[in-house]
């Protein structure tokens, strides 16, 4: 079940390249970044409840997030009814710092989903269990990746292979 929030009329893509989902993301500005690169990239953009902010009009102004319009932004209560409004044949594909393979061994093809974790957390072990599950290698001292650039770096990738630039 998909439900709106706010007002804002959203831009409607009718065969996204792919779906990025955002469980339960914590940060507005990782948000409104990753919002922007699904803007520009043609990609439907998924954000599953709670989120650690709000999304209303007065919000989204304040942060300067004038192309929220542009972005085709489905939300979801929970994880379960996300589940159950994906499209039927496309594939969940999850990724973690903590799994074995990387994010370039993953077969992902158009309209696939993309989920990412929340950004202190992670994704809850029932999950990464339960889909493929991938990770971006980090090779310096340092503990994890910010989100919109793990957004962006394994986005753009699968679009750069599915021959769309």
């Amino acid at each position: 079940m998909v439900f709106n929030i706010n007002k804002i009329k959203h831009r409607k893509i009718e065969d996204p390249h792919l779906n990025v989902v955002l469980f339960q993301p914590e940060i507005p500005f990782n948000t409104g970044n990753i919002a922007r690169l699904c803007g520009a990239a043609e990609v439907r953009m998924h954000l599953i409840h709670p989120l650690g902010f709000k999304v209303d009009d007065k919000h989204l102004k304040r942060a300067g997030l004038d192309y929220w319009q542009e972005v085709d932004i489905c939300h979801h209560k929970d994880f379960r009814l996300f589940c159950e409004a994906m499209d039927a044949g496309k594939r969940l594909f999850a990724f973690s710092r903590h799994a074995g393979p990387r994010y370039p061994e993953a077969k992902v093809s158009r309209g696939d989903y993309l989920l990412f974790g929340q950004e202190t957390k992670g994704l809850p072990s029932g999950i990464t269990s339960s889909y493929p599950c991938f990770s971006i290698p980090i090779w310096g001292k340092v503990r994890s990746l910010n989100l919109s650039s793990c957004v962006g770096i394994v986005t753009y990738h699968y679009l750069y292979h599915m021959n769309l630039f």
